[in-house]
């Protein structure tokens, strides 16, 4: 073959690519215009069983939002009916893979309380407490929903003690017990901040370190509350008034001694130390004044 032909050869190859691309596309966008055109003739139907058709093969091929209108439309009619069940269930969980967890959690619990018999009673019931997680803030702002997260998942796991899904539901409480503890313990310690700049906050500070290991005795912050705790006994104590100023040394010890006892070789030992001395100090120059 010439150089000439060669050229030519590639010349219309390249031509044949293009021309080939261009009908794919235009094959593309004909399924695409048709496949709309298909959705929005079953949206404007008044056959619900074209609805529940369509809906249950977009829901299969997880088109969530579209098949969630088309199930919205129906789900009056259907009520009673022998498809119901799957219908509810599609409608469910079509919501929480939408991520509107709000949604996905009231109708869960409905499909729950309408068909408490059907093989997806349990795994909607699961699906159902947790989309109440998933609505669950970080640990800085209101823990409202984390509450009844919390809820939702301990009455599940009542409702299934043997269930395949308690692992994951026990997983899912621990982490929002952890979230509701570290919101605590983030507002005592806020307390002992603002103490630093008005001394009489140090008793609030001491108190919200008591609720808090009263509330969660076994929390991951126990060494860190016990240490802010004393650390605000030991500030109320050194610069208290004259006729509260033994009392509250005497307490700062006392907290000194609790944290001791609970942590000999802690992170915070080096400070407790020099705070204890100082402690011990004020104590001795106190009762010389006495």
């Amino acid at each position: 073959m010439t150089i000439f032909n060669q050229v030519l050869h590639f010349k219309n190859t390249k031509k044949n690519i293009y021309w080939m691309k261009n009908i794919c596309y235009t094959l593309l966008i004909a399924v695409v215009l048709s496949s709309c055109s298909e959705y929005q003739k079953a949206l404007k139907s008044e056959d619900i069983a074209t609805k529940f058709k369509m809906g249950t093969d977009l829901y299969e091929a997880e088109k969530y939002g579209k098949a969630n209108r088309l199930f919205a439309q129906i789900v009056p009619q259907y009520r009673g009916k022998p498809q119901a069940e799957k219908l509810m269930y599609m409608y469910s969980n079509s919501f929480y893979n939408m991520k509107d967890y709000y949604l996905a959690g009231y109708q869960f619990e409905r499909f729950a309380d309408q068909y408490p018999k059907s093989e997806k009673a349990e795994e909607a019931s699961f699906l159902g407490a947790k989309s109440f997680y998933k609505l669950s803030p970080v640990y800085s702002k209101e823990q409202k929903e984390t509450k009844v997260a919390i809820e939702k998942l301990q009455m599940f796991i009542n409702n299934y003690p043997d269930s395949q899904y308690l692992p994951e539901a026990n997983a899912l409480i621990k982490e929002l017990d952890y979230k509701l503890e570290k919101k605590a313990f983030e507002i005592a310690k806020l307390y002992n901040k603002i103490a630093n700049f008005e001394s009489a906050d140090y008793e609030a500070s001491i108190k919200a370190f008591d609720n808090f290991l009263i509330e969660y005795p076994g929390t991951s912050f126990r060494e860190d509350a016990m240490y802010y705790r004393f650390d605000s006994a030991f500030k109320l104590g050194i610069n208290s008034i004259e006729r509260k100023r033994q009392d509250r040394l005497n307490t700062a010890v006392k907290y000194y001694n609790a944290f001791n006892k609970a942590y000999p070789q802690s992170q915070y030992t080096a400070e407790v130390e020099r705070m204890n001395k100082e402690l011990q100090a004020a104590i001795e120059t106190y009762s010389t004044k006495s």
